[in-house]
């Protein structure tokens, strides 16, 4: 499945995608479990094998303010893009059972300075997460609060399901149910797959 993933991405030879499938972990998450925490170390790189997960912040009053989506045959953001000094930017939450491919950080930079096709994949990563970023910020600044939420609704019609809502009773009416989702949701969805790109 990891091949799967690093084929969406990038041409890359058995060699270089055995090398990187060597230093994979497995791990599984339950749903609701916070798998990287805000303000804590972690010095990993991620593939969502199976399930849904979302990485969120806590505004001022507490509230949780969903930044991105991911899904089956994705990955996470990358190391660099979700880290300061070694700590975590963002909270990582498991919103289904979660089966995701862990590898060091480290051990990668080291595979992207060693081989062409790996650095390349790199930073083909890294590329698509600063046009995801790109793609926000365009959102932000030409939709509306309204025409956000639709859009998003209409394409993924179960993920705002997923999401913890804090005030169940704010979510009743059309409007509670659109103050949620500026404030669950959060700046705009990240794309669950690689390839295409959310609105």
């Amino acid at each position: 499945m990891i091949r799967d993933i690093i084929q969406t991405i990038s041409t890359m030879s058995e060699t270089a995608m055995g090398a990187i499938v060597d230093i994979v972990e497995y791990i599984y998450c339950q749903k609701n479990e916070i798998f990287i925490k805000e303000g804590k170390r972690n010095y990993n790189e991620y593939f969502v094998l199976e399930g849904v997960c979302r990485s969120f912040l806590l505004n001022p009053e507490g509230e949780e303010i969903t930044i991105s989506f991911f899904s089956d045959n994705s990955i996470l953001s990358p190391y660099t893009t979700r880290n300061i000094n070694g700590f975590s930017n963002l909270n990582f939450q498991a919103l289904t059972p979660l089966k995701l491919g862990v590898m060091d950080a480290a051990r990668f930079e080291e595979f992207m300075v060693e081989n062409l096709e790996i650095r390349e994949f790199g930073n083909s990563v890294l590329r698509n997460e600063l046009k995801h970023k790109v793609e926000k910020e365009i959102g932000m600044a030409s939709l509306t609060a309204k025409e956000r939420l639709l859009k998003f609704r209409e394409r993924y019609p179960l993920f705002e399901n997923l999401i913890p809502h804090t005030k169940p009773s704010e979510i009743n009416t059309f409007r509670g149910s659109l103050i949620a989702g500026v404030v669950l949701l959060g700046l705009w969805p990240r794309e669950c797959h690689f390839g295409d790109a959310l609105p």
